[in-house]
């Protein structure tokens, strides 16, 4: 309100809109470790306000762990103003820490993998060596029948003809860099959770090293 001038209720709507979007995936699960393991006490701290302890003492207070993902991710976005990245992580952290969902599971039961990378080329150019076939062919060999493409925010594919997907999202990083997040979804179990965890380092690695130093991979 302060920042914008807009009303209480015009605000609101777009905090809760941040909070229950599907944009760009944030790193909210990844198999084989905790989100406890994976973001130190002390940067949640300093990108929320408060350490795990102290949230979940707060979540607990709540009645966090009779809510829904949603519910909780709204609730700090709304009420604590977390933003909408942190504000999943610390769900997901919950989630684990409460015994709600396992590494490398979704809260409903089903299981995914994620992966990320910061790589030194403007967002639009990361965008596009997953919209455009030819380039995406060059880094990633697998199959892929893409859902939709949103530029340079998301995209969304089916995986090599089977039942798990990708779901990407895009973050500008100043103007010459951008962070690209996967999640790999709809998994048969952890065993295929830990191997495509893998397999996405790998592949995003290759990713950066084409973008990078394109003369090294001709």
């Amino acid at each position: 309100m302060a920042r914008t001038g807009e009303s209480y209720t015009t605000a609101r709507r777009q905090l809760l809109a941040r909070a229950t979007a599907d944009p760009a995936p944030a790193p909210t699960v990844d198999a084989g470790r905790g989100q406890q393991d994976r973001i130190s006490a002390a940067l949640l701290r300093e990108r929320t306000g408060h350490d795990w302890d102290e949230w979940f003492a707060r979540l607990d207070a709540w009645g966090g762990a009779g809510r829904t993902h949603t519910e909780i991710a709204r609730w700090l976005v709304t009420e604590h103003e977390v933003p909408g990245w942190w504000a999943q992580t610390v769900t997901v952290g919950y989630e684990q820490a409460r015994g709600l969902r396992a590494p490398g599971q979704r809260r409903g039961g089903g299981f995914e993998a994620t992966g990320s990378r910061t790589v030194a080329v403007p967002v639009a150019v990361l965008f596009e060596a997953f919209a455009d076939e030819a380039v995406r062919r060059r880094w990633l060999p697998d199959a892929v029948r893409v859902r939709t493409a949103t530029a340079p925010k998301s995209f969304r594919a089916d995986w090599a003809g089977g039942p798990s997907r990708i779901a990407v999202g895009f973050t500008p990083v100043g103007e010459s860099k951008a962070r690209v997040a996967v999640q790999h979804e709809k998994l048969t179990g952890a065993e295929e959770a830990d191997r495509l965890k893998a397999y996405w380092r790998d592949r995003l690695a290759a990713l950066k090293q084409l973008l990078e130093q394109p003369e090294a991979t001709r």
